[in-house]
């Protein structure tokens, strides 16, 4: 469940710190107060999209802070998975904004938005004002019958999943075989061509650098050649060469060893370079006898070169390349050269995979129709606790043309809310009043089967009062028991049921506007229950009615 909210610069909220209760949390305030920025900041603590003017202004950066507490193996093998400090189920989520920057950290890692919003939706469910549209989407009502169904309706999607990403693969094979034989043997002649011309090449590994190097070397042969004779002559030649010079210094030295034994070591340095002068000279003359020019070889290499580079441009930018372009057409060689027979092979597979695949989607659609009779009979128990006094529900089956990774049902949910009404889709029936009433019914159905910890409803109240808000205050409440319910209201209904209320406020500091949230005792909940009761007068009677109604819902 979440355990606090640390939100500092954000909007209207110059710093404001939040510990959150188990059961029922409720938040209420003035219009205006701020109430949206409270959710909005939950939100983008977990994923959401951010304004470019969230920062609150005169400010550097803004951060909103998670804490939660789990249980839930799930989220633990989350962590594992991606390589994340799990901390005996405490995990911290922060966001720090500024101008230029987005760091989003868990539990002191720095993670991407994608994998913060996968997280999210296994701690937290949050339920915003416009959610309820989403009903009016048949493409949702797959998603929650699925949901409703839980881990058996969850494992077959899987299997169906894996064997249509094969069914796609095998059906685009198969779209292959469609080209006429004249074509074929034109693809099947040019194949034989490239890996004709490949094979006969004869490459080498590092062939192609081994002659770039020698030709380089051979075009420059004239300068090489001058140079290093110019070296030889310098360092070996007969008048005043190198060598001979340090001969000189050899003879005179030595003929001062008799002298001074330290004169030893300096003819010993002498004599080294004597010899090294005599190494370089051989090993220079050897160098200058190897590259002599062979205008034959030149040519064999220039000629061998354009021909591998022109090899590069038709098949790769390397030898490897090339390589690869020969193995990948000797594949598509033997393609041809068993077409029937691959042809026949794969027709064969789709039909398999196809008969297979249909069966998973039969037992899938037998498990929804299952879940969709459980759905049926449960949401109408579950709106009739909402003030739905004489509603009908149904739940839709229709068979697509073709399959896909979900399977192949099309679902829709179909209501009456009025005695004598037909079943229609909720698009054309339900108010939005009714919406947000269908909606927590369904949201209490799947709360018992799903690990979510941690629900938020945001102004679930909207087109609903008296009685049926009564009723809704009483659903929130039975849901609390084992959830975590975080509830934003403008109803005194939902408000009295609170086990923990926080009150919302917007007040101005040193010249700015400044929202402000908190935890509120029991005797100041009452009053602002009053406050919701009674608008701008609150007298005796209304207080009175705002403690009987805190205490009706304590003996719940």
């Amino acid at each position: 469940m979440l355990l606090n909210l640390h939100v500092k610069n954000l909007a209207l909220i110059k710093e404001a710190e939040v510990d959150f209760h188990e059961g029922l949390n409720i938040m209420t305030g003035e219009t205006g107060a701020g109430k949206s920025i409270i959710i909005g900041s939950v939100n983008i603590a977990l994923g959401g999209k951010i304004s470019k003017d969230i920062i609150r202004n005169g400010a550097d950066y803004a951060l909103v802070e998670l804490v939660f507490e789990t249980k839930s193996d799930e989220a633990r093998r989350f962590f594992e998975e991606n390589d994340l400090p799990w901390e005996d189920g405490q995990v911290i989520i922060s966001r720090k904004l500024t101008n230029t920057k987005n760091v989003i950290k868990v539990n002191g890692e720095t993670v991407p938005v994608s994998i913060l919003r996968e997280l999210a939706s296994l701690l937290m469910d949050i339920h915003g004002q416009h959610d309820n549209e989403s009903l009016l989407k048949t493409s949702k009502h797959l998603s929650m019958l699925d949901e409703y169904g839980g881990g058996e309706v969850a494992a077959l999607k899987k299997q169906i999943s894996d064997l249509f990403y094969e069914y796609r693969k095998i059906k685009e094979k198969c779209a292959s075989f469609t080209g006429d034989e004249e074509e074929r043997r034109r693809e099947i002649s040019f194949l034989e061509f490239e890996v004709k011309e490949i094979e006969e090449a004869e490459l080498k590994s590092g062939e192609d650098e081994e002659l770039e190097e020698e030709y380089k070397r051979m075009s420059n042969a004239e300068k090489i050649t001058t140079s290093l004779g110019e070296a030889y002559e310098l360092i070996d030649g007969e008048d005043g060469s190198v060598r001979e010079l340090i001969g000189r210094a050899v003879k005179n030295i030595g003929d001062l060893l008799s002298y001074d034994e330290r004169i030893e070591e300096l003819y010993q340095a002498v004599s080294d370079i004597e010899a090294l002068c005599t190494d370089f000279t051989r090993e220079l003359a050897d160098y200058m006898e190897d590259t002599a020019f062979d205008g034959e070889r030149f040519e064999y290499i220039e000629k061998r070169l354009d021909f591998i580079n022109r090899l590069k441009l038709k098949y790769g930018k390397s030898m490897e390349e090339i390589q690869k372009h020969k193995e990948e057409a000797q594949k598509k060689l033997e393609f041809y050269e068993n077409y029937e027979e691959e042809k026949e092979k794969a027709f064969a597979k789709l039909q398999e995979v196809e008969k297979e695949l249909g069966k998973l989607c039969d037992g899938l659609t037998e498990i929804r129709k299952r879940a969709g009779e459980a759905i049926r009979k449960n949401i109408i128990k579950a709106l009739k606790d909402l003030n739905f006094l004489e509603v009908q529900f149904d739940v839709e089956f229709k068979k697509n043309e073709g399959f896909t990774a979900n399977g192949n049902d099309n679902v829709q949910f179909l209501i009456s809310t009025n005695p004598g009404e037909v079943l229609k889709p909720l698009s054309k029936v339900a108010s939005g009043g009714e919406l947000s009433r269908i909606m927590l019914g369904f949201k209490s159905l799947l709360a018992g089967k799903d690990n979510v910890e941690t629900l938020i409803f945001d102004e679930i109240d909207t087109g609903i009062s008296g009685r049926t808000a009564q009723m809704v205050s009483e659903k929130l409440k039975e849901i609390s028991k084992k959830h975590q319910v975080i509830c934003i209201t403008h109803l005194p209904q939902i408000a009295s049921m609170a086990d923990s209320h926080y009150l919302i406020e917007k007040t101005v500091i040193e010249g700015k506007t400044v929202t402000r949230i908190g935890e509120i005792t029991e005797e100041r909940s009452v009053e602002e229950i009053a406050r919701m009761l009674g608008g701008a007068k609150i007298t005796e009677t209304v207080m009175e009615s705002a403690r009987e109604m805190k205490k009706m819902a304590g003996e719940m």
